[in-house]
């Protein structure tokens, strides 16, 4: 089939980039790709932040810039909507990590409701994001998790959580921005999910507003979609759902280890693909009553999506279903996407360069650990050179 090959075309993966920048990007993946490089670096990066040594200016030019929007909302704007011109959304995404007092948990509340209302005025930005952990604390999702009972004070400080959950969803129902929920690792995971259920239950009567996030790489994930699938049916609400593969995998296999339990995640790579692809399946088969957000940089993935839709005749702008990447990677599936008319949406993070330092370390070990995804951008960057010089 002809369009078997869309993700190949260069010109279109990468016209936003200038040549300077496919370089940079050339030079990023290039170092990726070496993985005691990337350990050495994050080292030596990780010490140069906490000493306070010069070295934001380097991260801003090169790792920084490449993965990220901006230091804030504002500055992400000019990508934002030169992205857009292209047929290509973007889920703006705080991406600032590990921060433990409810005054930064409101702090990141407050940011989403911004960005939700920042949304509001652009269709470029027809969705907003947020992360479980950036609205509590880690270990009262564990515990309310496990069912062991709260303390008056912790029972009081999980209330507010609900509160903040609350207040951005219902914005988002208000101003018609769809909510992604990030999930996260498996022991706070199913505190999470029965708020993001209770927070569907609530906002996701009439569309798909409140999206739970399931990780594919955990083998629990298709019953649970079924159940909650159940669920939603008898009391008469939508879900939706952003597919991932999963993005914890060492940490979850070292705990089980640890602790003496069996592992949550799948045995292979290929029976995570295909937990994946099934979740895909059962969603476009259900897509009256589940939205499918497909987050996904494999390509394989990405055209079983597009065929399956085809042959059930759902329109490639069908607002129900979204295919989405991460802002600096694979461009090539993003924008080939978008200029057949399908709905994509880029993450963009953005945050102050220090704060943003989790994230971009995290980008930079998956991209090593990630069999082929750093070699295929690299080939892709080489191949657009070439074309470049040849015209």
């Amino acid at each position: 089939m002809e369009r078997q090959k869309i993700f190949d075309n260069t010109e279109v993966a990468f016209q936003l980039k200038s040549d300077t920048e496919l370089e940079r990007a050339h030079f990023l993946f290039k170092m990726i790709s070496i993985e005691p490089l990337v350990k050495i670096g994050t080292a030596v990066t990780n010490f140069a932040i906490k000493a306070n040594l010069p070295v934001e200016g380097l991260i801003r030019s090169t790792v920084f810039d490449h993965f990220c929007g901006g230091v804030n909302e504002d500055d992400c704007l000019d990508i934002i909507e030169r992205m857009y011109e292209l047929g290509v959304s973007s889920v703006l995404d705080y991406s600032v990590e590990g921060k433990e007092s409810e005054a930064h948990f409101d702090a990141a509340m407050e940011k989403t409701l911004k960005i939700i209302r920042f949304s509001e005025e652009k269709d470029s930005m027809p969705i907003a994001v947020f992360k479980p952990t950036g609205f509590g604390r880690f270990h009262l999702y564990q515990k309310k998790g496990e069912g062991k009972p709260f303390t008056a004070d912790e029972q009081a400080e999980w209330d507010r959580v609900v509160d903040r959950f609350d207040k951005v969803c219902k914005l988002g129902k208000e101003r018609d921005v769809e909510i992604l929920i990030d999930a996260e690792e498996s022991w706070m995971q199913d505190a999470a999910d029965q708020l993001v259920t209770e927070m569907m239950r609530k906002y996701n009567t009439e569309s798909t507003i409140v999206y739970n996030t399931l990780q594919m790489y955990r083998h629990d994930r298709m019953d649970f979609l079924k159940a909650e699938h159940e669920v939603a049916k008898k009391e008469g609400f939508l879900l939706g759902y952003k597919i991932v593969r999963g993005a914890y995998m060492e940490k979850e296999n070292d705990r089980a280890l640890e602790k003496g339990y069996l592992s949550p995640i799948c045995e292979s790579k290929q029976a995570t693909d295909i937990n994946f692809n099934d979740a895909v399946k059962y969603i476009l088969d259900n897509l009256d009553t589940i939205s499918l957000f497909a987050g996904t940089h494999n390509e394989e993935s990405s055209y079983l999506v597009m065929d399956l839709m085809q042959k059930k005749n759902i329109e490639n702008a069908d607002n129900r279903v979204w295919f989405g990447q991460l802002f600096g990677m694979s461009d090539n599936i993003s924008f080939n996407l978008a200029n057949l008319g399908y709905n994509v949406a880029k993450y963009v993070p953005f945050g102050p360069v220090k704060d943003v330092m989790p994230y971009l370390i995290r980008r930079a070990e998956e991209n090593t650990s990630v069999a082929g995804q750093t070699g295929r951008e690299l080939m892709l960057i080489k191949k657009e050179k070439a074309r470049r010089k040849l015209k």
